[in-house]
């Protein structure tokens, strides 16, 4: 794709969109990045590690 004059093109920045996965009886946080978090049996526990990880 050719730039046109006047125009800056932004930086592409990845954004992190996490959301959690069951697996079985655990939960789990993803990112769109590729993270990953610990299995957790309490879901708010895979909730903050998501929390966590878009924060850090």
């Amino acid at each position: 794709m050719a730039q046109q004059d006047g125009l800056e093109l932004t930086p592409h920045l990845p954004e992190h969109r996490t959301t959690t996965m069951e697996q079985g009886r655990f939960c789990r946080a993803e990112c769109s990045c590729g993270w990953r978090g610990p299995a957790r049996r309490a879901r708010s526990q895979a909730r903050t590690d998501a929390q966590n990880h878009q924060a850090g």
